[in-house]
C-alpha cells in the first residue's frame, strides 16, 4: 500500500470513530422509554380492572339483599332497595373506595364505584395513583 493510501484510510478511520457509541446510546434510550411505556400502560390498565372487579363485587353484595318479607308471603325474590344500597356502599367502604348506587330494580343493581389505584411505574413521572370509576350490574341472587 502507498503512503497515500495509508494516510487516506487512516483519516475515514479517525472520521468513524464514535459513531457507532452514539447509535448504541440513542437506541437503548429508546428502548428504555419503550419499556417504561409498556410498564406505565400495564399498570393503569392493572388498576382499571381492579376497579371494575370493585363495582362487580359491590353490586353483587347488593344484589344479595333479599325483601325476606315478601319472599315468604308471595315466594317472589324481589330485592329490598335500602338494605341492598347499604351491602353496596358498606362493600366499597370496606375496600377503601367509594361510590355511588345508579339504579334498583326489583331484580337487579346497578353501582358505580370510584377508586384510587397505586400506579407504583408512574410515580416517578409525578402520577403515583390514578382515579378508577367502574359501573357494573348485578342481577338478584338468593343468599346461600
Amino acid at each position: 500500500m502507498t503512503g497515500a493510501c495509508r494516510r487516506r484510510r487512516s483519516r475515514l478511520a479517525d472520521a468513524d470513530r464514535g459513531g457507532a457509541s452514539i447509535q448504541i446510546l440513542y437506541i437503548a434510550i429508546i428502548g428504555l422509554l419503550f419499556t417504561a411505556a409498556l410498564h406505565g400502560g400495564g399498570t393503569v390498565l392493572a388498576a382499571r380492572s381492579h376497579g371494575y372487579g370493585l363495582a362487580q363485587s359491590a353490586a353483587r353484595a347488593g344484589a344479595q339483599q333479599i325483601d325476606v318479607a315478601t319472599y315468604r308471603a308471595t315466594g317472589e325474590l324481589r330485592l329490598d332497595p335500602t338494605l341492598a344500597a347499604q351491602a353496596a356502599i358498606r362493600f366499597l367502604a370496606e375496600a377503601g373506595a367509594t361510590g355511588v348506587i345508579n339504579r334498583i330494580t326489583a331484580a337487579e343493581i346497578t353501582v358505580t364505584a370510584i377508586s384510587r389505584q397505586p400506579t407504583p411505574a408512574l410515580r416517578t413521572l409525578g402520577h403515583p395513583t390514578v382515579t378508577v370509576t367502574a359501573t357494573a350490574t348485578a342481577a338478584i341472587t338468593p343468599q346461600p
